[in-house]
Parts: structure tokens; sequence; C-alpha cells
């Protein structure tokens, strides 16, 4: 039998399953259900919060075809790759690991590239720990972002992200949520 670690098995698939982050679903819903999408977010809080998790959901929600009031139907194709983890849609960097500048200079040369859905998303998780020239190679996109693109930054230390890149991304910062 396959071991899965408890938060990938019940990781929720739509917003409304995220519980304790009411302030964060509320402004990504709406952020969809209007068509106001910023380019760029950043969302930090401790370790187990749901950052990677809302992130996910986000690109879920921009791709789906049968999108409803902001939420993903998670059962058409776009959907299904993105939780399956096989979507051209949603690219994933472990910023820890992958955080020289040859990294960030590969990842924004598939940003030109199409995507077959509405919006390519690129989540970086641990953002905070990108070198100083890879957060410089990453800023130039920032600045001047390709259509139907879309970043994500993940980060559990939001005080060690230069004010050049916080400046550039709508801040969502998630906590723990208290015991009853």
């Amino acid at each position: 039998m396959e071991y899965t670690a408890l938060y990938r098995r019940y990781r929720p698939r739509r917003f409304d399953e995220i519980r304790g982050q009411d302030h964060v679903v509320a402004a990504l819903r709406n952020a969809v259900r209007e068509d106001r999408v910023h380019h760029a977010y950043l969302l930090s809080g401790p370790r187990g919060t749901g950052k990677t998790t809302a992130a996910r959901i986000l690109a879920k929600a921009l791709n789906c075809t049968a999108l409803a009031d902001g939420e993903p139907c998670c059962g058409c194709e776009s959907c299904m790759a993105i939780d399956a983890g096989r979507s051209f849609d949603l690219h994933e960097l472990d910023a820890a690991s992958n955080n020289k500048v040859d990294d960030i200079r590969d990842l924004l040369a598939k940003v030109a590239l199409g995507t077959p859905g509405r919006t390519k998303v690129y989540l970086l998780d641990e953002v905070h720990m990108l070198t100083p020239g890879a957060e410089n190679a990453l800023l130039k996109t920032l600045e001047e972002p390709p259509p139907r693109s879309l970043f994500v930054f993940a980060t559990t230390e939001p005080e060690r992200i230069p004010f050049t890149v916080l400046s550039r991304c709508q801040r969502s910062d998630l906590r723990r949520i208290p015991i009853p």
C-alpha cells in the first residue's frame, strides 16, 4: 500500500474547503469572480497554513472550464490535471533548492511559451531563499509581466524578501488556525 502524507490526502481542492483563512480565500475568490486578478501574489505564513494549497486552487480557478462563482469545478480536464500534478498551466518551483540565477532564467524562458489554458501560473515556494542575483532576474519580469501569466510566491519569512519584489505583489498573510 502506498503511503500518502495526511496533508496531501486531505488537501483542499476548492476555496470553500480551506478553513481558517477566510480573509485570503475571499480576496482570491473575488479576484477570480470579478476578473481582477493581479499579476503577482505573495502568500506568507507559518508552515502548514495553506500557502501552496491556496496557490494551487487559484491556478485551478483561473484555468477551469466550468468556473462557478469563483470556484473551480474540480471535474474538468484542467482541474484534474492540476490536481494530478501534470498540468502545463501550473509550474511549481522550490526556490529553496532552485535558488540561483540560472534556475530563475530557465523558469523565465518558459514564460514566453504558450499554454493550453487561459493563464499560466508560476508558484515559487520558499521564495525568500532566492539569491540576490535570482531576485534581480525575477524583478524584470515582475515589472513587465507577460500576458496570461501569474506569479504566486509562498514564504515563511516575508521579511527576507526585498522591498522591490514585495512592492509588486499583492500580499496575503495566512495564520495558524486557533485550537478551539
